[in-house]
């Protein structure tokens, strides 16, 4: 392990020399990807610079116990040299899961489509219900949330509503919740007080910058329309809103939440790229789930990821076997410690995969 941080070190010292060469700054793409790539490793060589220091400590205690005379001494060293051990093997735990290679996209912002599936009316109210989960989720992680466009059901919530996250680390957590989200409760509209089964599909695609895709504009066609819904006069009677249509891809996107046509452009387009740039990381997420069982992070959203029953107070993950009986903590946004939960089996998985790459080398 110490051969391979020593490497580390050596290329996460030649990315701060190409960084300083002026002639890296001035191409601003390769620039940002450099500073992409510095920014990952530091957290291993400051790990690696910490357990440096350890491994030096217990050399230094072993060396009092084996040629220090004086026996209070050595009982000091002794019991140092227990911490520090301890101490090495957490360390050494913590780096050999950071030397796995994690998903590219985790620091990126993200893009999130959700939409009712079967269940009608009561479908699209809980499509509604995971907005206001994932809108509580991201205010406690201070993470900005951007409307892009909606469509309201008619007796409440959403038939789909698109929004952007953005903030540190957002698709390396947020991308667990890809999938069908099911729920089990008496409708607002049943009379007999019947259980229903309804269902909400969720995308979360990692939104694509610039650098990682290139739309000409030619291949754009651009139409301008009146904005509906809330809003006021000059939403409904201003040519504000934007539908984008991808004509190689057939992809549309439609914004109008804002009153400015080029705010309204600039989501659409962000939008569009994340669509574009996910048909490509498709291929890296179908990749991975043929290694790990679990599902976790995969991107399929035709599998069913979660369960929440009213009558039982139950939430339950499916990928991990995991339930909770706080549906109304979990609904108010408190999905930390699911996702933690899917980020510890992930992460377990990856350590394996890691693992078996080593032994079949």
């Amino acid at each position: 392990m110490l051969d391979k941080l020593e490497a580390i070190k050596q290329r996460f010292e030649g990315l701060q020399e190409q960084m300083n060469d002026p002639a890296v700054v001035s191409d601003m793409k390769r620039y940002i990807q450099l500073n992409k790539d510095y920014k990952e490793l530091n957290p291993i060589i400051e790990a690696y610079e910490k357990y440096k220091n350890v491994l030096a400590n217990i050399d230094g205690a072993k060396s009092i116990i084996h040629n220090e005379k004086d026996e209070e001494f050595r009982s000091m060293a002794k019991e140092e040299l227990n911490a520090l051990v301890a101490e090495r093997d957490i360390m050494e735990e913590d780096i050999r899961m950071m030397l796995v290679p994690a998903d590219p996209e985790d620091n990126k912002n993200a893009v999130v489509e959700i939409r009712a599936g079967t269940g009608g009316d009561e479908a699209s109210i809980f499509a509604g219900d995971l907005y206001r989960m994932y809108s509580k989720f991201c205010e406690a992680k201070r993470w900005k949330v951007e409307l892009v466009d909606c469509t309201e059901g008619t007796m409440g919530g959403y038939k789909e509503i698109i929004f952007n996250i953005s903030g540190e680390g957002v698709y390396g957590q947020m991308k667990y919740e890809s999938g069908v989200h099911r729920v089990q409760r008496v409708p607002q509209t049943e009379t007999q007080g019947r259980v229903h089964t309804s269902a909400a599909t969720v995308a979360i695609l990692p939104e694509a910058d610039e650098f990682d895709v290139e739309i000409k504009q030619s291949d754009i066609r651009k139409d301008t329309f009146c904005s509906s819904g809330p809003g006021g006069q000059s939403v409904n009677t201003t040519y504000s809103a934007i539908r984008l249509t991808h004509i190689p891809s057939n992809i549309v996107v439609t914004c109008q939440d804002e009153k400015s046509q080029i705010k309204n452009f600039e989501k659409a387009m962000k939008v569009l790229r994340s669509r574009l740039y996910e048909m490509e990381h498709q291929k890296y997420l179908d990749a991975i789930s043929k290694k790990r069982k679990t599902m976790v992070s995969t991107g399929d959203r035709s599998a069913k990821i979660r369960t929440y029953n009213y009558p039982q107070s139950r939430v339950t993950d499916h990928r991990i076997n995991m339930t909770l009986y706080n549906l109304p903590v979990v609904l108010d946004g408190d999905v930390q410690g699911l996702i933690d939960a899917l980020q510890l089996a992930e992460n377990a998985e990856r350590l394996k995969e890691a693992g078996n790459e080593q032994n079949s080398q």
